[in-house]
């Protein structure tokens, strides 16, 4: 079995094929000896990302493509014949969503339609990472997978259409594919530029010694999930057969007011200061999952409470500050 994972190189995609290479607990006996390529174009992600697994006698390589680039995707697709592949790929910044939406329609619209193309024509299954931004607001509840969709932001627009798209090929041409909506991620490889990198920033600017900045008064919440776990929920879910055709949310089930988690990260050690939002019609006011379905069909949950998550991640920061601050060349904003 071959497996592709795009954007592979970055944040999550990272974990995600290095899970599918070192956890053989988390694959079936048929897939243990699956060898995994990693296609990016190194926009987002980063080679120190993949370079734990680099050497795996099972990795494939890492193949610098874009994927609006169809030529290229369908010779790669036809050398390695892929069963699997795990979509990550994408432009992910609301802000900049908003400021360039035709960049984000281009690199997540267009390429999941070359990629969905390649998928049909050699039975490839399609695993789609959409986001949480797709859904409408929800004050009162913890969001399941019916709650109504709304999009605040090009991108969140266009991981909406992407995911109709992969929809429509799943009906049209009985191809397997399984959605996903994760909630907010975070950890180690997470990007300090990155869109939903707040914890990542925040800590940050506290290992910097600077203010930790809220973008407006901090009383919006967020579910964030820890990368590992929401690795091991991509990996699971696009093993899974069961799910066929399914979309499947994966949070924690409890939401952190921005404002808390801003006094958390500091601890009394640097200021907190609290700017105007860049694009507030953009923001969702509170977004917390309900993960059931995960829970039921694929007996997966969260194994890292957030506490734990955060000392993960800022030991991270702190053994890689150094690399960290050389390629920021800047403040972190």
């Amino acid at each position: 079995m071959n497996i592709a994972v795009t954007g592979g190189a970055g944040f999550i995609g990272s974990w995600v094929a290095q899970l599918l290479l070192t956890e053989k607990r988390l694959l079936p006996p048929g897939v243990r000896d699956a060898k995994v390529a990693v296609i990016d174009n190194l926009s987002n992600g980063l080679e120190k990302n993949i370079s734990d697994f680099s050497n795996h006698p099972r990795f494939l390589g890492l193949y610098r493509i874009d994927l609006k680039d169809g030529r290229a995707i369908s010779e790669l697709f036809a050398e390695f014949k892929f069963d699997i592949c795990y979509h990550l790929a994408a432009s992910i910044s609301v802000q900049r969503s908003i400021d360039d939406p035709r960049e984000t329609f281009d690199n997540d619209v267009v390429a999941t339609f070359n990629l969905l193309e390649e998928c049909r024509a050699h039975g490839t299954k399609m695993v789609y990472v959409s986001t949480c931004m797709v859904y409408a607001p929800a004050h009162n509840r913890p969001i399941n997978e019916f709650h109504p969709t709304q999009c605040a932001s090009p991108y969140a627009a266009a991981k909406l259409a992407g995911e109709k798209l992969v929809e429509s090929y799943h009906h049209a041409y009985g191809l397997q594919t399984v959605i996903l909506r994760p909630f907010n991620t975070y950890g180690p490889r997470q990007r300090l530029d990155g869109e939903g990198g707040v914890i990542a920033k925040f800590l940050w600017q506290k290992l910097s010694g600077e203010p930790i900045t809220v973008f407006g008064d901090g009383s919006q919440t967020r579910d964030f999930t820890y990368v590992e776990d929401c690795a091991r929920f991509i990996v699971m879910a696009g093993l899974e057969s069961e799910l066929n055709g399914f979309i499947l949310n994966a949070g924690t089930g409890r939401d952190v007011p921005i404002r808390k988690l801003a006094e958390i990260i500091a601890a009394d050690k640097v200021e907190i200061r609290f700017v105007p939002h860049p694009h507030p019609q953009s923001e969702k006011q509170r977004l917390v999952c309900d993960y059931s379905l995960a829970k039921n069909m694929l007996g997966w949950r969260p194994s890292v409470e957030l506490e734990q998550g955060l000392a993960l991640t800022e030991s991270w920061l702190i053994e890689n500050f150094a690399d960290i601050r050389e390629g920021m060349s800047g403040t972190v904003s």
